[in-house]
């Protein structure tokens, strides 16, 4: 992307790093936002917006996301994602390991790296995963978040559900270590307990809320013995929040999806296996205890956990059909209608969408609109409601869990380093994002 452009963008509703708002321009260039003010008169951009009546957020930063490439591309690749990232205005990821290849070494890891930078339209890092023998990798891999470990809800190398294990990646080394929390053993028993049945409501059953609370209770013992960063991959229990509102030390963060906020189990009724994720969607009491977590600081913010799949593979029966639905396009308007329904804050959406993530993961210069800080910006229209629609899907598997919802919030414009890579319902695939950097 040009270093000397600069875009102007006139009086849009900011938000502010206090999180109020003003009514007032934004000047960046070189892909830095340089000045915020209520009116910037003498600059001479580039590019020049009119935002009024529209708000300005700093960009989503989705910290789970499975976007598939390598070697599940028929589901999602790096460019269809990161159009899809674009149309919903996240600006940067934070992406799984779960690839073929698995991202479990340098090598793979600069792979994704050497593939994002040719295909992504937005900012990208790149979890490296743990198997029961990458230690030495796990301590060395460089630029990465974090380690994912898979504690459950997995299969071959990348399993880690024997707590010897654990216990030797959680011993070795400083970095983030990322949990997918359930219970393998529980799980397997439980699949015995319920066999032949092929209602996919039975998913919730299997993969229970104890199957959760074991393994996050596991990994918070393990993180307390060694004082290890720890994250809480989608939470999605009342236990689970009740735990961490009682015992959270100041080390360890959680985050929740969309889904696990807005949806519960009496969605297999009206969805079927779309509704079907990993871990499972819950109750209605769930739902509840976790926003009131989510609100409190209990969790710290939002994820999507994006896994697309093929509309084919999800037309199986159960327990044939694969779990995941995506998410990067709609996450940032489900939690706004949640904002505009008063279920919590526009400014406590951008902490939990942008700050928060940023802090949590050491990512400098974004998630505030502030001078200095990366010019990653969306502007979304709160004035207007819009429907949730199949058609206009960008992701590759061309389907959506949250399909007929009528949200507000939607993304107008999207700009990533400076650059417009979504405008109206167009994406400008010319740009390209940047590789993200982790302060550890």
């Amino acid at each position: 992307m040009s270093s000397a452009k600069s875009l102007l963008i006139r009086q849009a509703r900011v938000i502010l790093p206090n999180g109020e708002f003003m009514i007032g321009d934004v000047l960046t260039q070189s892909g830095k936002i340089v000045e915020v003010a209520s009116e910037i008169s003498n600059a001479t951009p580039t590019q020049e917006i009119d935002a009024q009546g529209l708000t300005l957020l700093p960009g989503v930063i989705d910290p789970q996301v499975h976007f598939r490439e390598p070697g599940l591309e028929y589901k999602e690749d790096l460019f269809t994602a990161s159009c899809a990232c674009a149309r919903g205005g996240v600006t940067s990821f934070l992406e799984m390991p779960n690839t073929r290849p698995l991202t479990t070494s340098q090598s793979a890891l600069d792979d994704k790296l050497e593939r994002a930078a040719n295909k992504c339209l937005v900012n990208y890092g790149f979890f490296i995963g743990a198997t029961g023998d990458n230690l030495t990798e796990l301590v060395s891999a460089q630029p990465t978040p974090g380690i994912k470990i898979f504690m459950g809800s997995m299969h071959g190398q990348l399993l880690v559900d024997q707590e010897t294990v654990l216990e030797q990646i959680f011993a070795h080394g400083s970095r983030l270590i990322a949990v997918h929390a359930e219970d393998q053993a529980r799980i397997n028993q439980r699949r015995q307990e319920f066999a032949g049945i092929h209602d996919p409501a039975i998913h919730s059953q299997i993969q229970d809320n104890q199957a959760a609370l074991n393994a996050t209770q596991l990994a918070l013992k393990l993180s307390k013995k060694y004082q290890r960063r720890l994250h809480i991959l989608h939470m999605s229990t009342a236990e689970e929040a009740e735990l961490l509102r009682e015992d959270k030390p100041s080390w360890v963060t959680a985050e929740v999806t969309p889904q696990h906020l807005l949806l519960n189990t009496s969605a297999y009724q009206t969805i079927g296996t779309f509704a079907q994720m990993n871990p499972p969607l819950r109750s209605p009491h769930d739902n509840e205890v976790l926003w009131q977590a989510l609100r409190d600081g209990v969790i710290d913010f939002i994820a999507t956990d994006h896994a697309p799949h093929t509309l084919e593979e999800k037309g199986q029966t159960y327990p044939n059909t694969p779990s995941g639905m995506p998410g990067v396009e709609t996450s940032l308007p489900l939690m706004l209608t949640s904002a505009m329904a008063g279920k919590c804050t526009v400014a406590q959406v951008v902490n939990w969408m942008s700050k928060a993530v940023a802090t949590a993961y050491g990512i400098p210069n974004k998630g505030e609109i502030t001078p200095g800080y990366d010019a990653d910006l969306v502007l979304v229209d709160l004035n207007t409601y819009k429907p949730v629609k199949r058609e206009e899907v960008l992701s590759k598997c061309g389907w959506n869990s949250f399909e007929g919802w009528n949200l507000t919030g939607w993304p107008v414009t999207t700009i990533v380093g400076g650059e417009i890579v979504y405008d109206q319902g167009k994406v400008n695939t010319e740009i390209r994002g940047q590789a993200l950097t982790f302060l550890s």
